[in-house]
């Protein structure tokens, strides 16, 4: 008899459809049944020894909310069968209201919540004390569970770092000792596609995320964690990977898995339908091999591989922006996004201009950063091309390495180009009311706030907005070293570093609006016609081992 072994994990959801993503333990049917009737089924597919499905889920009624359970080949499997689930409400499925998608008033009266954050270390805790705070995702879900018919989100952005393959846990370093020699490289890392099931395992069997994933639906995508810390930041970093004998299976299986566990899910059931690679592991009956191919060629060819995606709610457009695997790392012509990249990302942004009221642009590592930083790594990336001589080059990579030196500011010429994009969208007669960039990854939280020296600037209100970790530590020298970076005196200091560099003054200035706020945070935008309000929750732990989410601050964007 299969049984469920992760899941399920509600990913997409409209007016009238979902989709929901399940692993079993052996090839078998598996079903999604709502309590009105509708629902839908699909035959798993086979990787590396696992059976993994995404049921497509139909004949939902707009506006409603649905519970749902699992059924593998007609045993039910969802909601779990012991009482440790009990706890936990039924999982749903809510839809859009009728209508969501022209933006009528009525479907959006209650406006649309977008909750998001990054760096979720899945460690479980150690004598019931978890080492680094406790997890922003848990206490969400407590959130939830104790009041189902109150606010939740309607979509949980997860902005890369969902797994850690490099820095695991003490019990998966004891997984990995059982199976194998851990003084042979790479030591106790992820080495293949079974180590990172069992990250994803660690991180997903949670009860209190598994029961949040299966009910609120989700977008993600992948940051450097998610294969190793400071993925793609040079052409020298990524030469000397290749030359590193476990490196290939590293890279091939962080991109299978992700793939599997993460992609599939982002997208819609139209693009399902017309997807080759889909079609293709599906129709095999063992779909590693095709797989495997297909990430080797993205290894070969970033270009031939588009992680990015476009989903639209109603008049809400996210923008979903790979920067770690779409690089052009050459130090002559380095771009945060190939040509192709960057034109599919332009075009997505002005696409039917007028048609929605928000742009959020989704990007794992923030665009305006810190002056102090954003001015040192672009003073990095210029004494790595050479702009100081060899000697300077020399130290500007070993520097870069060491000092995480490989965010926007870090790629001049795409840094300009995203402003450029983003004062075109913001501007004009049809300017939506918003455009804002989400991000992680800096392991605090802030908003930035950028204008155009010269110009109006664009009709829309800009922000960077950035929140992260939802579980991570925050060691005394990130607070230190950020604080320092958005004070005068770091302005200042980052100045003289770009005139080192003969770095040119970038094309916006920003001013910091809020933070910068530490801890296990998530933040939410609640969009409603032309109109956006901004929450950031902060886990604060209480008496008893009880953790609860705490509103830090809240403020209207726009409207």
């Amino acid at each position: 008899m299969a049984t469920l072994r992760l899941g399920p994990l509600l990913r997409y959801a409209d007016e009238s459809s979902a989709t929901v993503w399940v692993e079993a333990s052996r090839p078998c049917t598996a079903e999604a049944r709502c309590a009105d009737g509708s629902g839908g089924e699909a035959r798993t597919f086979q990787v590396a020894g696992h059976h993994y499905a995404l049921i497509p889920v139909t004949g939902l009624t707009p506006g409603t909310t649905t519970p749902y359970e699992v059924f593998l080949d007609g045993v039910r499997v969802w909601p779990l069968p012991d009482t440790g689930s009990s706890r936990f409400p039924p999982s749903v499925i809510r839809t859009a209201a009728d209508g969501a998608a022209e933006g009528k008033a009525d479907a959006l009266a209650d406006g649309f919540r977008v909750a998001f954050g990054s760096c979720r270390w899945a460690a479980p805790p150690a004598n019931d004390k978890d080492p680094v705070g406790a997890d922003a995702l848990d206490t969400l879900a407590a959130r939830i569970a104790a009041d189902p018919t109150g606010e939740r989100p309607d979509v949980l952005l997860l902005l890369g770092d969902q797994v850690y393959a490099d820095e695991v846990s003490d019990a998966t370093r004891r997984w990995l000792g059982a199976r194998r020699d851990l003084s042979e490289p790479p030591g106790a890392e992820v080495a293949d596609y079974e180590e990172y099931t069992h990250l994803y395992y660690e991180s997903w069997l949670d009860p209190e995320v598994r029961w949040l994933l299966s009910t609120v639906p989700t977008c993600m995508i992948f940051d450097d964690h998610d294969v190793i810390d400071d993925w793609n930041t040079s052409a020298s970093w990524l030469a000397d990977m290749r030359g590193t004998p476990w490196w290939r299976e590293r890279l091939l299986s962080g991109l299978m898995s992700y793939w599997v566990h993460q992609h599939l899910g982002n997208l819609t059931p139209a693009e399902l339908a017309t997807d080759p690679l889909y079609t293709a592991v599906r129709e095999s009956p063992d779909g590693t091999d095709v797989l495997r191919a297909f990430a080797a060629r993205a290894d070969a060819d970033p270009a031939s591989v588009r992680w990015s995606y476009r989903r639209d709610f109603g008049r809400v457009r996210l923008l979903i922006v790979d920067t770690r695997a779409a690089r052009v790392l050459d130090e002559d012509s380095r771009a945060m996004l190939d040509p192709g990249e960057a034109a599919w990302v332009r075009e997505q942004a002005l696409d039917a201009p007028g048609s929605y009221d928000h742009l959020l642009i989704g990007t794992s590592l923030p665009w305006l950063l810190p002056h102090l930083v954003h001015d040192a790594e672009a003073w990095d990336e210029a004494l790595c091309r050479g702009e100081r001589g060899p000697r300077w080059a020399r130290f500007g990579e070993k520097l870069r390495r060491a000092a995480d030196l490989e965010h926007w500011a870090a790629f001049t010429t795409s840094f300009t180009d995203l402003a450029e994009l983003i004062a075109e969208a913001g501007s004009g007669p049809d300017a939506p009311a918003t455009v804002l960039v989400l991000s992680g990854d800096v392991h605090h939280a802030y908003a930035a706030e950028p204008t155009w020296p010269g110009t109006e600037g664009p009709d829309a209100r800009v922000l960077q907005l950035t929140c992260s970790p939802v579980h991570n530590a925050i060691p005394l020298y990130i607070k230190v070293g950020f604080r320092l970076g958005w004070s005068g005196l770091g302005r200042a200091v980052g100045r003289r570093f770009a005139r080192h560099g003969r770095v040119p003054r970038p094309p916006v200035k920003w001013r910091r609006t809020g933070g910068p706020w530490f801890g296990n945070m998530l933040m939410t935008l609640t969009l409603s016609g032309r109109s956006a309000r901004l929450r950031l929750d902060r886990v604060r732990e209480v008496k008893g081992g009880k953790a609860r989410l705490e509103t830090v601050t809240e403020s209207q964007v726009s409207g």
